[in-house]
This record gives C-alpha cells, structure tokens and sequence, in this order.
C-alpha cells in the first residue's frame, strides 16, 4: 500500500482538489507541503498532534514539510471555529510562542540536511504595504465568495471584524509566497480551513495565468479529528491537553487517551499512531475488556512519540498502580514544598491546588463539600479543613483521587 493509499485507509482524507495529481505527487514522494501553525499559546496541544504525525507520515515516504510558523498570521487571528475575536498578541509574546513551537516540532519532524523547513510567515507579511496588497491580491478575491464560506458564514450573525476578514486574504499570500519560493505545491489543513486552502490555490492559478486543467497548485485538506468531536477531546478538567510536558504531564497525557470513549478508541489508533494497518484491521472484532487493551496501546503509542519510550513506560505503570491493582509507589509524586505549610500542616484544598486536580481554592472546596468527589488513601473527604502533617506526607506520601479518574499522588 502506497502513503496515498494508507492515508485514505486511516481515514485521513476529507476533500482534495484533483486526487490523481495529489496522490501522483505523495506517491512519489514530489509533494514540497506546508501546514500553517498560528503561536496563539507557548505550547503546541492535540490539536496539532493530527498534523504533526501527518507531517512525519509524509516525510518517511520521502516527501517534503514546510512547518509554517504563523508569526504574521497570529498577529490577526483565524475567525475559523471562533465564536469570538481572539485576543490580540503582543509580537514579544508571538516570538516567545515560535520558540517553544520549534523545540516541540523537532520530535515530530527531521529538519537536518534540508529534509524539512521551518519558516515564518512574519518575514513577508509584516513587510507588505498595504496598498500593495490591495492592487496585487485584492483582485483576485470576490466578496460575495469569501462571505459565502463557511469559516465567514457563522460568525456573521455575531459579527466579523474587518480585521479577521482578512485572514483569508492573508492565508492565501502564504500559499503563494511558498510556492515561488520553496517549490510549495501542496498544502495541508483541518478541514475547517477548505475555503481559506481554496483562496491561496486560485490566487496562484490567476497571478500565473493558469488555466484551471493547468493549474500546477493543488489544494488538500485532511480531516482533523480533535476538531470534528466539537472540541471535547483535548479539553480535561484542568484545561486543554498541551504537547509541553511541564503544561500537561506525561502522566496526565497517556491518562487522557487512556480515557477515550470506546467509540472513538479504533478511530484514534488508526489516525494517530504508526501502528501498521494489517495490525489495527486485526482490533475490529475487539469488545468489551479488548477495547481497555486497545486503549492501553493508543496512549502508551502516542504518549511514546510525544513523551519518549522511559515517559510512556513510566504513565503505564503509573496507570496500572491506580486501576490494575498495581503498587500505587510507582505513582509519580508531586512535591509539596515547605512554603505550602502554614503552622506546620497543609490543608486538603492546598494540596488540590498543588497537586493541579484544582485550579482554585474555591473550586476545590466545590469538590469536598458539594460534590464529594475527593479521598484521600480511599478514604471519603468531606471536611474542606482537613489538614495534614509533613509526617502524613513523607515516605510514600498520599494518593488523591479527585472523580473516577484523577489520581495524583502528593509527597514532600
């Protein structure tokens, strides 16, 4: 089976442009492609996770990444999936964001020896004049068909800034500017980004000259999982899923796809993970205690590719401490430092707060006292000025359990 063939299988594929030509170009491995990046936090999360492994599926068949940092593109905002403008970020902030990006890509995607590119599209779009923009870009869009897509069309009633208008202007500068420069003839997408992918294709047929039939730039979008399930997946209760291990922790990360729904579980191996197909065909029959198996296989596989082999065998032993009836020593523990204790004793909302279950005092007394949601060693806590000693905390230390499934362990 050929990168085409496997990518339609894993159930990649949602709408390309001319399929004889993208699946030559894979095939081949001829595709130079890009996916755009926008640094809206200092930590890539799940949501990018799809296209990261894509990036890499496609680099090992020979092909070419361009990872397309969005120092230009973040300044704006995509009104994509938004209810709301985003809040604007400093360029400080951006370029704090980039750096963190770059680090994390690298896992992912093998940038030596001119295998991939990393640029930015701030080194071209901050520098347009907007004039210039005007007389060389803006004839080539139609109003009426930008207000007709979809990335447009939901957030009317709401109200689109003019600012956000542009996004797509601006997504499909990128396009162009990567195909004259880089040789970029295919680029990548969520499937919420179609009409901003198509902007960039027509822009380069029409500044060319081209003929549709010889239109050298073709369009392709995969779907995006993470985006698809209505945003549910990459959320916790202690917010989103990030890729940064000091943001989520291996631990919670192979937690969160331990934690799939069983519907979802088949699907994720499928899209996400390098396991062969021939493998994965092999679970569709599986049910009941097969799909915790299952399980068990898809987080330890992408805690593995984002975390390394020691992490993901750490989070599994980890897991099967709290629900297989394991040594719960194996738990990692959080680390209560002197400064947490007032008089000698740190009360039970703290060490929620500390160990991360809670993001607040207040929400953890919530969870005491009116959920009654938290123990502590199995024992119910109900008392929110529970307190406990240094003493309590040493050797082993306590587990937590805050829900069915939050475990931490808490030590000094």
């Amino acid at each position: 089976m050929q990168i085409y063939e496997e990518l339609v299988a894993r159930g990649l594929i949602a709408q390309v442009t001319d399929e004889d030509k993208v699946k030559e170009l894979i095939n081949s491995g001829q595709a130079t492609f890009y996916i755009g990046f926008d640094p809206t936090a200092d930590s890539l999360h799940v949501g990018h996770f799809m296209a990261l492994c894509l990036m890499k599926r496609l680099q090992m068949a020979g092909n070419k990444p361009i990872a397309l940092l969005g120092g230009g593109t973040g300044m704006i905002g995509d009104p994509s999936g938004k209810t709301d403008m985003r809040k604007m970020l400093t360029k400080e902030t951006i370029a704090h964001n980039i750096e963190c990006f770059k680090k994390q890509m690298s896992r992912f995607i093998d940038f030596s020896d001119d295998k991939a590119l990393m640029v930015n599209n701030a080194d071209w779009l901050l520098d347009l004049n907007y004039v210039e923009v005007l007389r060389e870009v803006g004839p080539y869009f139609s109003v009426n068909n930008m207000l007709r897509a979809e990335c447009y069309k939901q957030r009317m009633e709401k109200g689109l800034s003019f600012l956000e208008f542009n996004y797509m202007i601006m997504q499909s500068y990128d396009f162009y500017k990567l195909y004259q420069d880089y040789g970029c003839n295919l680029q990548f997408g969520g499937d919420d980004q179609w009409s901003n992918m198509l902007g960039g294709r027509e822009l380069i047929r029409k500044k060319l000259g081209l003929e549709e039939s010889e239109a050298k730039a073709q369009a392709m979008t995969i779907t995006l999982l993470l985006n698809s399930e209505g945003k549910k997946m990459g959320k916790t209760v202690s917010g989103a899923v990030w890729l940064d291990p000091e943001k989520t922790s291996p631990y919670d990360f192979y937690q969160y796809w331990r934690n799939v729904a069983d519907a979802d579980v088949l699907k994720c191996i499928r899209m996400l993970t390098f396991l062969p197909l021939e493998e994965i065909d092999k679970m569709d029959s599986w049910e009941g205690a097969q799909l915790n198996e299952a399980k068990d296989i898809l987080a330890y596989e992408l805690t593995k590719l984002v975390h390394g082999d020691e992490e993901a065998e750490k989070a599994r032993n980890a897991s099967k401490a709290m629900f297989g009836g394991g040594d719960a020593s194996q738990l990692e523990a959080v680390i209560v430092s002197d400064d947490d204790f007032r008089d000698g004793v740190i009360d039970i909302l703290q060490l929620l707060v500390v160990s991360g279950q809670c993001k607040s005092r207040s929400e953890a007394r919530r969870a005491v006292e009116t959920d009654k949601s938290v123990s502590v060693n199995d024992e119910k806590i109900t008392d929110f000025k529970k307190t406990y000693t240094k003493d309590d905390l040493s050797g082993d230390g306590i587990v937590i359990k805050k829900g069915k499934k939050n475990f931490k362990k808490v030590s000094i």
